[in-house]
């Protein structure tokens, strides 16, 4: 399976600039853009998120030109409709240090000095959503701590990476190898830019791929924070070893009793659980 090869950066901090994001422009096109198409966009292009047959275009500055152009090149493309965010809209709040477990995550354009103990993840999510303020990720690193307490992992698979966030927090705790994968274009480049701020390239792996594909890579801890219709692919896929263990989440609380009953059925006991105003639970999960 090939390393997905470094890109420029999802909106790329401009030198002497302390915030790289202010506003957004969106526009929501009908239709899938090549990579060859991105040319015409310019510096102020921010990424594409895909999005089934649609594709949101996010930009620092107004873009109608560019759209025009674009539209003219490809007449298969349609544009929908158009939006205004500022960033901190966008990400559900503004962008400062999170403090989790003994992660500190801040991103680059934060100054911080964590204490001897902590553990600093650097990371710019760009327009991806995954800054470590949803409760599923926040829960996520608190059962990566817990797991790692427990017995530390060699071999990690990060199914639905997002900004990379947990396959980072997984590497600053000793993996030797981690597999981040996520189907969307952006989340990869978003990723493949975070492992490069924090300089763990000879660790984390990133790729483009479904989890379906991913399903018998060989891993110690698998860690899914992802859609439920994913998770349950996934028990149903993977073959389970003596000592396997999973952290499972983004699950509500139906969904949650639901894969506790695929569980048992799997030989798999739940070692500890999380929830968030009982609305959304994260498992660390064990076979064997």
């Amino acid at each position: 399976m090939a390393k997905v090869e470094n890109r420029k950066a999802v909106g790329e901090k401009k030198s002497g600039e302390s915030w790289p994001y202010r506003d957004l422009y969106i526009y929501l096109l009908k239709g899938r853009l090549r990579e060859d198409d991105e040319g015409v966009f310019g510096d102020a292009f921010l990424g594409n998120w895909v999005e089934e047959d649609s594709s949101f275009l996010f930009f620092s500055t107004p873009s109608e030109k560019a759209i025009s152009l674009l539209l003219k090149s490809r007449p298969d493309l349609e544009l929908m409709d158009d939006y205004q965010f500022t960033y901190e809209q966008w990400q559900g709040g503004g962008l400062d240090r999170i403090e989790v477990e003994n992660f500190v995550i801040a991103p680059p354009w934060v100054e911080i000095y964590p204490g001897k103990e902590a553990i600093k993840i650097i990371l710019d999510p760009g327009v991806v959503f995954g800054n470590g303020l949803h409760p599923t990720t926040r829960d996520c690193l608190k059962a990566l701590m817990c797991a790692y307490r427990m017995m530390p992992f060699s071999r990690v698979l990060d199914i639905g990476t997002g900004t990379g966030v947990l396959a980072l927090a997984a590497a600053f705790l000793g993996a030797e190898r981690v597999l981040a994968a996520d189907l969307n274009p952006l989340c990869v480049k978003t990723t493949i830019e975070n492992v490069r701020l924090n300089d763990l390239g000879k660790i984390i792996v990133v790729v483009e791929e479904p989890a379906e594909a991913l399903a018998d890579e060989p891993a110690d801890l698998v860690i899914a924070n992802i859609h439920y219709e994913v998770i349950q692919s996934l028990l149903k896929r993977r073959i389970f070893r003596d000592n396997d263990r999973l952290i499972l989440s983004g699950l509500m609380r139906s969904q949650a009793r639901e894969v506790r009953a695929r569980l048992q059925e799997n030989h798999l006991r739940v070692l500890r659980e999380w929830d968030h105003e009982m609305t959304w639970f994260t498992m660390l999960v064990e076979f064997g």
